[in-house]
């Protein structure tokens, strides 16, 4: 599980990078934030409830 996770947090992180680094394609760099944000809040209720 904690590899899926993490895999999802570097591919949300690399499309926004991507999204940056190519003028034309900001949308992309904030969809790529704002579910870098959610996977993390989503892991660490996840990790919350298992304690």
């Amino acid at each position: 599980m904690i590899a899926i996770i993490v895999t999802l947090l570097v591919v949300w992180l690399v499309l926004a990078v991507l999204g940056f680094v190519i003028e034309g394609l900001f949308w992309l760099a904030v969809i790529g934030f704002v579910l870098f944000i959610a996977t993390l809040v989503w892991a660490w209720f996840k990790r919350k409830t298992r304690t």
